[in-house]
């Protein structure tokens, strides 16, 4: 019994255990950090660096020395046979050249000298790390920018259920005392069937606040990269988020276009639109290069080339190969033309997004100022209509007041808390919008 006892208590343990190890506390900024670790995106483009990385090594290889070993190993099954009427009488002989088992070894070194494209390229490789560096950090912005949102709704579900059960609460009272009135027959049953009304579109509004809130927890930890029955417990309050992140200052701050990731993004993609144009100019160049062969050979009837008495002979050869472009029935001149109008197009890009960057940094100044007046203004609006809310249900049961006027109390009050909780998201969602529309540090 007691080997029982211990048993449970260690499975219990453990199971407890398990469910710890699947619980993760975090504030806002915690999962931001955590995500960039971890989410999917952001893994990919990490991968990416580090396959750009080995981009610029694969390129840079084609300009040093590479070396090639081969062994060919010949076994005739039956030799060829070769005529010749050597002794000039008119009739030919029967000769068999050669022995039937050849082995040939070689070593080749060769050393390109110079190549207009293998220049171009190595430039290009760098520019592409470049991108993929640059395409890490716009990753690690939206993502910023995905979690804030994610982490915000969850939030948002959950002042929205602690709201709803908190009306439902207070009409199921109501409802329940207007129905004894009603029974005693001080009121009209119009009056009961009015708050019956309200009382079960709460209910039902809360039914699916409660299913949505089991998506918003799976979306926040596919945000952060978790997988999506990770069990998340979220520290900081949508109160003072949205307290903490109001900053006129911000609003106030100057846009640099040059610093802006997408500027820069965009300037490599010009620049890579220029190498592309130089690399057709530099097939109109001569390539150079090198090579030096070190061979050896051995021949015999029998499979005899692993002993120490086998003959091998030795072979070198140095050489330098030099190809010039003469005509290409101006192909090349065809295909530069086409890389300088890629060019040009490059170039009106990149005006065309400076000027797109600085409008959404100023639409994006507009929202949030917006959003913090709208945050102001439903805070003292909620508090308003509680107040009303209060004195017409008062006024209902004291009978100077119709079940009319409570319904439109009720319903404002329901209003105004659910723009009060979007107003405090707003707040968020769009400081998040600014910091990347101004280009602003991700943590």
């Amino acid at each position: 019994m007691k080997k029982l006892i211990l048993a449970c208590i260690s499975t219990c343990f453990f199971l407890l255990s398990n469910a710890q190890e699947k619980t993760q506390q975090l504030t806002l900024k915690e999962a931001i950090k955590f995500a960039i670790e971890h989410s999917y995106n952001t893994k990919v483009s990490q991968n990416d660096i580090l396959s750009a990385q080995r981009k610029v090594w694969e390129t840079t290889t084609i300009g040093l020395p590479q070396i090639d070993g081969k062994v060919d190993y010949q076994n005739f099954i039956k030799q060829p046979i070769t005529l010749a009427d050597f002794d000039q009488d008119g009739t030919n002989e029967e000769f068999i050249f050669g022995t039937q088992q050849n082995m040939n070894a070689t070593v080749t070194l060769k050393q390109l000298l110079f190549d207009g494209s293998y220049l171009v390229g190595l430039q290009a490789s760098k520019t592409y790390l470049k991108i993929s560096e640059q395409a890490n950090e716009k990753t690690e912005m939206l993502t910023k920018e995905a979690v804030i949102n994610a982490y915000g709704n969850v939030l948002v579900t959950e002042n929205s259920i602690t709201i709803l059960e908190s009306n439902i609460k207070i009409l199921q009272k109501n409802y329940n005392d207007a129905k004894k009135i009603y029974e005693n027959g001080f009121n009209e049953e119009e009056d009961v069937e009015q708050l019956e009304i309200t009382l079960g579109n709460l209910k039902n509004q809360l039914n699916s606040v409660l299913r949505m809130k089991g998506i918003a927890y799976q979306m926040l930890n596919l945000s952060i990269g978790n997988p999506i029955e990770t069990k998340l417990i979220l520290t900081d309050s949508l109160d003072s988020l949205a307290e903490s992140n109001i900053s006129l200052a911000l609003v106030a701050k100057t846009f640099n276009v040059n610093n802006h990731i997408d500027f820069k993004i965009s300037e490599n993609d010009r620049e890579t639109k220029r190498l592309m144009m130089k690399l057709e100019q530099s097939k109109a160049l001569p390539t150079l290069s090198a090579f030096l062969n070190y061979g050896t050979q051995a021949n015999s009837g029998s499979f005899s080339f692993l002993k120490s008495n086998q003959r091998w002979f030795d072979s070198s050869l140095l050489g330098v190969s030099l190809n010039v472009p003469i005509f290409s029935s101006f192909g090349r001149k065809a295909k530069t033309a086409q890389a300088k109008i890629a060019l040009e197009n490059a170039d009106i890009r990149l005006e065309e997004i400076k000027q797109r960057l600085s409008l959404e940094a100023q639409k994006a100044k507009n929202d949030y100022q917006i959003s913090i007046d709208n945050y102001q203004t439903s805070k003292k609006n909620v508090g308003l209509a509680e107040r009303i809310e209060k004195k017409q249900r008062i006024k209902f049961f004291e009978g100077i007041s119709s079940s009319f006027d409570l319904l439109q109390a009720q319903n404002q009050l329901y209003t105004q808390q659910q723009n009060y909780i979007q107003s405090m998201l707003d707040v968020i969602a769009k400081k998040a919008t600014l910091e990347n529309a101004l280009n602003l540090p991700t943590i």
